[in-house]
Parts: C-alpha cells; structure tokens; sequence
C-alpha cells in the first residue's frame, strides 16, 4: 500500500506575505497608470521640472508616511505627525535664526526635538494607558499652539544660516551627473525609508513593531516589556517627523507656524494604499513609499488639469475611505 503525498496547507504568515506582495503590486500598476492617464490628458505633465516637482513633494510626505507605517505596524496611530513636524521646524529656525547656532546643532535641536515629543506620545499610551487616537490628537493640539507661541505667530526666516536651503533643494545627484538634477530631499527619502526598511526587517525593535500589531498580550505574557518597545517605536517615528520638518523648511527656506495640519491624513493614506494593515502586524516601508507616490502624482496631475483645490481634496478623501475599505476586505481575505 502506498501512502499519498499530501500538500500542507500555507501557513497563515504566508498567505500574509502573498497579499502584503498582492497589495504592493496592485499599487505599483496604480501609480502607472496614473502616470500614463495624466500624461495623456495633459502634455505638460511629463515635463523634467514637473517630475521633479512631484519628487520634491513626495520627499516629505513620504519621509512623514514612513514615520506613520512605524506607528501603524504596531497596531497604534499618531495623528500628531503633521504639526509635530511644523514644530521641529520652528524650533530649528530658533536654534539658528534667532539664537545663530551651527547648522548642525540645528539639525539635531529639530530630530532630537522630535524624538522627544514622540517619546512623550508613547509614553501617554504605554505608561498611562490612553487610546493611541486621543493621545495623538491631545499632541497634535498641544505642538500647534507650541509652534504658534514660540514663534510668536510668525514666520522664522532662514536668510541668514547658509546652505540650510540646499538641505532640500540643492542637488548632490546632480552635480556628479547634471543629467539627473534628483533633489537632496528625495536622496534623503530614500535614505530614511532604507533605514526603517532594514529596522523593521533586520532588528530587535522592528520584530517586536510586528509582534505588538500582531498580538501585544501574547508579546507581553512571554516576559517582553511591551510599554518600553512602544516607547521606542513613537521615539523613532517622531524622529523622523523631525527630518520632514527639516526637509519643509528647507524647501521653503523658512518655519512656517501655521503649516502641519492636513498633512497626517495624506501619510496615514499613503500607509494603506501601500499595504500596511490599521490594525497592525503587517506592513512595509516599500508599499509606503508607492503609496507616497501615488498621492503626490494625483495630486500634481489634478493640479495640473487645472481641477479646483476643493475637488482635489474630495478626491483625497475619497481615496482614504477606498484604501481603508479595501484594507477591510484584505483583512477577511485573509
């Protein structure tokens, strides 16, 4: 008698990892096709300067994205990214505008500062219990009136700290290879999605980022100190709210106080149209940087058909209920 071979049934992780890939290629062929219907309907859109114009947008919606998948892979949110990185901004016009310290100092006032205030929302969450949603939205109310009282309401100016301007706008790429006049902010982008790229896939901090989406309790009941993981995780993403915040000064050449609001709901977008699950454990920086870009060509390619800003931001919301309704249906699928 001869035993039959049986074909064992795919484990539940790798039938995440089949959507997860499902997903991102759903969104790359998205972004396509995006570019080609614009190209399209308008000649003006695949002009150098308009691609280049759509990077330098994407840079730091991208680098808040990536700081928001963090967050999100741990089954949390942080609504607080927007003016969290208004006020890194502000605070590094202060430390070179008004006190005329070294760029460098500046650069680490804003990611330290950063990483500081996204220490405290995870300390909210972890330590005093507080849902992720209000303690995120408490930080985002309590950054913008900061940033409109240390600046005094009014724009801080970097006229006077040179090269802080070339942080965004000037073009390493580009002087070794004038035929690629790629901005420093996406150099940086890619920099920083490389880094939490390899925090998520090659360290201690970014399994236990998937163990705590996946199942917290079970983490915390094998002996792992759950809240202190947590800490770390919104450390990490508000230090990278502090490089956006660099990244938007720089592109402007000034800390603008008021800016910031808005800004979350486009990274959180981004994060699921790219595949990270709102409810946590799965999720990559890859998928977030595709689903950065789609927002950004969307919204450039409306801009320039001329569509109304009203329409365009209907058009952003509609999107966010779709991507989350389609993370719904990946959920049960699975």
């Amino acid at each position: 008698m001869s035993l039959a071979r049986t074909t064992p049934a795919p484990s539940i992780f790798s039938r995440l990892i089949d959507t997860g890939a499902h997903q991102k290629l759903l969104a790359f062929a998205s972004l396509i096709l995006l570019l080609v219907g614009f190209s399209i309907a308008s000649p003006n859109f695949m002009q150098t300067s308009n691609m280049i114009a759509i990077l330098q947008a994407t840079s730091v919606n991208g680098v808040l994205a990536v700081a928001a998948t963090l967050v999100i892979i741990t089954g949390g949110i942080d609504l607080s990214v927007g003016t969290l990185m208004t006020f890194c901004a502000v605070i590094a016009g202060i430390v070179l505008t008004n006190l005329g310290m070294p760029l460098p100092l500046g650069i680490l006032a804003a990611v330290g500062t950063g990483a500081l205030c996204g220490l405290c929302s995870g300390t909210f969450i972890a330590k005093m219990k507080i849902p992720p949603f209000i303690a995120t939205l408490g930080m985002m109310l309590i950054l913008k009136g900061l940033s409109l009282v240390i600046s005094g309401t009014r724009p801080i100016y970097f006229n006077d700290t040179p090269g802080f301007d070339q942080i965004s706008r000037g073009s390493l790429i580009g002087d070794l290879i004038p035929a690629l006049p790629i901005p420093n902010g996406v150099l940086i982008l890619f920099l920083v999605a490389a880094a939490a790229s390899y925090i998520l896939g090659r360290t201690v901090l970014g399994r236990y980022t998937f163990a705590l989406g996946s199942n917290e309790e079970a983490v915390r009941l094998s002996g792992v100190n759950t809240d202190r993981w947590k800490m770390a995780v919104y450390a990490l993403a508000g230090g990278i709210c502090g490089i956006a915040g660099l990244l938007i000064a720089s592109r402007l050449n000034s800390a603008q106080p008021a800016l910031g609001l808005g800004y979350e709901l486009e990274a959180i977008a981004a994060v699921v149209i790219g595949g990270t699950s709102l409810s946590g454990g799965r999720g990559t920086v890859l998928g977030t940087l595709i689903g950065a870009l789609i927002m950004a060509v969307l919204t450039n390619g409306l801009r320039v058909l001329s569509v109304a800003q009203e329409w365009q931001t209907v058009v952003t919301g509609a999107i966010i209920i779709l991507a989350v309704y389609a993370d719904m249906m990946r959920k049960k699928k699975a």
